[in-house]
């Protein structure tokens, strides 16, 4: 019998749960499902641009697990482009930890981390290092625990 899976640590779900192509009617081809821990894997590696350890740190999974996990989710998006398909964001064992929110003192660009990344070295718009952390709350938030399925 396999391990049960670990629940993945997420900042927080998609404000936005389906996407589909324009001018194509929602039932034809059916949904690409991806899940909410597959698409934190694309935040954190093509959007933050995280290294896969910090990334798969932040998700609480190993490092291999969390490159398993990015590739299934690029396949998903990349066929749900391709073969003109809506794409439904659901599910997954997840666990919501939170942001943290940073400013940076050089360009004034905010931007937020999530809990369990370690302190970010660079600013992600002009990459100087001079960052001051703006929410004054310390602890998890956003939801506290929660798992999807």
């Amino acid at each position: 019998m396999p391990r049960p899976h670990k629940p993945r640590r997420v900042g927080a779900v998609p404000k936005c749960s389906v996407f589909k192509p324009a001018g194509i009617p929602l039932g034809r081809g059916g949904f690409i499902e991806l899940r909410i821990d597959e698409l934190e894997a694309l935040n954190l590696a093509d959007m933050r641009g995280m290294y896969h350890e910090q990334a798969a740190e932040a998700l609480g999974i190993s490092r291999p697990t969390f490159t398993r996990l990015l590739a299934e989710a690029r396949k998903k998006v990349a066929t749900a482009i391709i073969e003109a398909r809506p794409l439904r964001i659901e599910g997954g064992n997840i666990e919501i930890c939170g942001m943290r929110r940073f400013l940076c003192l050089a360009c004034k660009y905010e931007f937020d981390e999530p809990f369990g990344t370690g302190r970010p070295q660079e600013c992600p718009q002009c990459n100087e290092d001079q960052l001051q952390r703006t929410d004054t709350g310390r602890h998890r938030h956003g939801g506290g625990r929660g798992r999807r399925e």
